[in-house]
């Protein structure tokens, strides 16, 4: 019997992939339909937001949100990820580097930026994974791209010897738009400070309005499938519209209805609810009436 709809939060291990993730849960679930709000490296752990069968058409939405890591970045060495995963490229002395030009390096990545993405990512160049290509041996150029970093914060700095060399270990908070890559954000702030820089650890805290603290670890989705309902995991990341009977009966069969000032887009939209709480349709506003952008309960 397969699963309820809704989502499942997941803090995912080291060394997993997000697809080893997603499988295990189509496993556990009893159903292929189930998909991502957004993948991590295999290095990273923490928050990954899965949907189960309806919930599926969610994760559009859940994929745009904002999201907080927690990250370690050492100054001092260069690889070709960016990350502890690739080739050491160079290694610098960083022992020297002042904090004062740590903090303005940090201060200048912060705010709307243009970021280059690492070139290990999984944006597509020519109909190919670019991080396909560069295990294939070709060197891949990608364009920069706008994202937004709304916060960036040192909380602890150590310096330490690695391979002769001293190195600075800077733990810091995120807080970025969606498309951002931490990884990039080392690899800049080292460039910045001319020592160079990856990261060696990363964990994803928050998507949006889903936090970590509430997900479970994969033996205990194994132990017992925990899925977030519908209307819950809706309520936690969409404005919310209460709605009379008729209001329901019309959403449901994909009619619109009088506006009631939530507003909402196509892009942004609410989420509109029964009197009995059910979760019948995301809603915009358009041309005076709100129409339904999804209906999640149809008639």
């Amino acid at each position: 019997m397969a699963a309820e709809s809704g989502l499942v939060l997941v803090d995912k291990p080291t060394d997993w992939t997000s697809h080893d993730v997603v499988a295990r849960v189509r496993r556990l679930a009893g159903t292929r339909r189930v998909g991502h709000a957004g993948t991590l490296d295999p290095m990273a752990t923490g928050l990954l937001v899965l949907g189960v069968e309806r919930a599926t058409r969610l994760l559009t939405y859940v994929v745009g949100a904002d999201k907080d890591y927690d990250a370690t970045v050492r100054l001092g060495v260069t690889t070709t990820t960016d990350d502890a995963g690739g080739e050491v490229l160079a290694r610098v002395g960083a022992g020297n580097v002042d904090p004062s030009a740590i903090d303005a390096a940090v201060r200048a990545l912060t705010g709307p930026i243009l970021q280059v993405p690492s070139a290990v990512s999984a944006i597509k160049v020519d109909g190919r994974r670019a991080y396909a290509r560069v295990r294939a041996g070709e060197e891949v150029r990608l364009e920069p791209r706008p994202v937004t970093v709304d916060r960036f914060d040192v909380v602890d700095r150590r310096e330490r010897l690695a391979d002769g060399a001293t190195v600075v270990d800077l733990d810091v908070r995120v807080r970025v738009s969606s498309g951002t890559y931490v990884r990039a954000l080392a690899r800049d702030l080292g460039a910045a400070l001319g020592v160079g820089g990856h990261l060696t650890s990363l964990r994803r805290t928050r998507v949006g309005g889903y936090r970590v603290t509430g997900a479970r670890t994969v033996e205990q989705l194994t132990e017992e499938l925990a899925v977030l309902p519908m209307a819950e995991a809706a309520r936690a990341i969409f404005p919310a519209r209460e709605l009379d009977q008729e209001q329901a009966e019309h959403l449901r069969h994909g009619r619109r209805v009088e506006p009631a000032g939530e507003g909402g887009t196509r892009d942004a939209p609410v989420a509109a609810f029964a009197p009995d709480g059910t979760l019948v349709a995301l809603v915009a506003d358009d041309g005076g009436a709100t129409r339904p952008v999804l209906v999640l309960a149809p008639a």
